[in-house]
């Protein structure tokens, strides 16, 4: 015999763990079926020399092959499947019904025939030969005992052939048992190989820097990764319902849902909603998984603003070598004039109404030279000069001084904050100049049955707990085709030189913050700035 041939590898689990549920149910209907018959058809059927001894038989062979069913149903996954001493069983107990039955011209020792075929495939081909062998003795053994007692033994030629033929079983089952390893060996393969797969295709998911979530036809999460966790917040987790999670992309997703192209280009003008954090501007792009209708949907999201400043800083870096030419030269007159309005101001024969003009002239030429310094330090991505500031105190002080420099009354000027007092860190000139831009472009636009009410309103991100300031008007609003492009340099809608919103929102930036625009129910704007974490400050904003 090949050593190859003794040597070969036991069977794969799954395919003993198979082979020894048909034999374990062939073990309890065999004597369960023998039992049967005897006790409703008597010696007519099957004559029985020993009734007690087979009647005993049948019943030890049903409660050991019971027995293996528990101890396997106790192993679990682990088989109870041990070729050679589940051969002595078998061979045993149809020794013992061959020689109560009257030996091998009953016919029972055909019994031995299918545990020979079940544990031969399950062993190595020298131990298929052993439970061939075993099998065998259990044939002659009964006929053995039975000729000593018989003046006339008889039956030892059908013995032998019937032991031939557990040899040729034993024997013939080895190119299919080979080939069964072969495929249950290529099968574990394959299947460790999709395991490998799916865990390599979830960790890759997972730890994508795109953000990615699953969202299934009742409109829970199915999958997200930890991209997707951080823009939509901690409550973002599987099986959680998207209405919980994020109402403005469930919105989106309806709408998705409800146009006529479903192949994956969004067909919304306005694909974009504010993040939980309030600090975020999100795109969403989606895409059907399946034909069937609903179907799970593969959502795709898009931090704008992460990308939004990487396309920034590029145009900065051609607007900042001209801005800062553009303010050289601005400087030398701004300073003529301030000079100018100081000496005037010191003028003995100036009247009251004339000198509060010279405070103006006074005031912004030194609004306009910080402008400059502002503009200056950007271009030259110098860090902001931030401060502690109390946002209560600061507000009351910018509406009096807002509505004293542009002549308004108080009511002109709504100021709406929480009873709590809580700080930010700002560079106040430039947190000024944010401000005050804004505020003048929702004068500009002001209209409609409020007039030009300007509202100021104050407090926290209900998610992060983010201080954030908010500017709101009563204008027409920003038309969706140019909401992308507001915070562009020197795009204007005709009024102005498009460059207001573009510093506002570097400035914002610059400080650790975010400048976002979003629609204002009944018509109008509001332009939102959300301060930086006061839980992370660090002494020094990030630029």
């Amino acid at each position: 015999m090949p050593a190859s041939a003794a040597t070969a590898p036991s069977a794969p689990a799954d395919l003993a763990r198979r082979i020894g549920g048909w034999l374990s149910l062939y073990r309890l209907l065999v004597p369960a079926a023998l039992i049967g018959t005897r006790v409703l058809a008597g010696t007519s059927f099957i004559p029985v020399p020993h009734p007690d001894l087979f009647i005993g038989a049948c019943a030890g062979y049903f409660a050991a092959a019971l027995t293996l069913v528990v101890l396997q149903g106790l192993r679990g996954a682990q088989p109870l499947i041990q070729p050679l001493p589940n051969s002595v069983l078998d061979s045993a107990a149809v020794g013992l019904i061959l020689y109560a039955s009257g030996g091998v011209a009953s016919g029972l020792g055909m019994l031995l025939a299918l545990p020979v075929l079940a544990l031969s495939l399950l062993a190595q081909r020298r131990d298929g030969l052993l439970i061939a062998a075993g099998a065998t003795a259990a044939v002659l053994a009964p006929q053995v005992l039975i000729s000593v007692h018989s003046a006339h033994p008889a039956g030892f030629a059908t013995a032998a052939m019937l032991s031939v033929v557990l040899f040729a079983i034993a024997v013939s089952v080895w190119p299919l048992t080979d080939r069964l390893r072969s495929s249950e060996a290529e099968l574990r393969r394959q299947e460790v190989d999709l395991a490998n797969l799916a865990q390599l295709s979830e960790y890759i998911v997972r730890h994508l820097r795109e953000s990615i979530l699953v969202v299934d036809p009742e409109d829970r999460i199915r999958l997200i990764n930890e991209s997707a966790v951080r823009l939509l917040g901690e409550g973002a987790r599987v099986q959680a319902p998207l209405a919980q999670v994020s109402a403005p992309l469930l919105e989106l997703l309806a709408r998705w849902r409800r146009s006529t192209d479903t192949t994956g280009l969004f067909p919304i003008q306005d694909p974009t909603f504010i993040g939980p954090d309030g600090a975020r501007e999100i795109r969403a792009y989606f895409a059907s998984l399946g034909e069937r209708s609903p179907a799970a949907v593969l959502v795709f999201l898009e931090d704008t603003s992460a990308l939004a400043e990487k396309v920034q800083q590029s145009k900065l870096a051609a607007l900042g070598r001209l801005s800062a030419s553009i303010a050289h030269e601005i400087r030398n007159p701004v300073g003529a004039m301030s000079h100018a309005g100081q000496l005037l101001g010191e003028s003995a024969h100036l009247g009251a109404e004339d000198k509060r003009l010279t405070e103006i002239i006074r005031t912004h030429a030194e609004r306009v030279s910080h402008i400059i310094d502002s503009v200056l330090r950007l271009s030259r991505r110098e860090a902001a000069r931030a401060e502690q500031l109390s946002l209560a105190d600061w507000t009351d002080a910018f509406r009096e001084e807002f509505c004293e420099t542009m002549e308004l009354s108080p009511e002109r000027l709504s100021l709406t904050r929480p009873e709590e007092s809580f700080e930010i860190r700002f560079d106040p000139a430039q947190l000024r100049q944010i401000v005050w831009n804004l505020c003048e472009n929702g004068l500009r636009h002001a209209m409609g049955p409020a007039g030009g009410v300007i509202e100021i309103r104050c407090g926290r991100r209900r998610v992060s707990g983010r201080p954030y300031l908010e500017v709101a008007d009563h204008g027409p609003g920003v038309p969706h085709d140019q909401v992308e492009r507001i915070f562009e340099p020197f795009f204007s809608s005709g009024r102005g030189t498009g460059l207001g919103l573009f510093l506002a929102r570097e400035l914002a930036q610059a400080n650790g913050a975010t400048l976002l625009y979003e629609p204002r129910h009944g018509g109008g704007s509001v332009f939102r700035l959300v301060f930086a974490d006061p839980n992370r400050w660090t002494g020094e904003i990030e630029t």
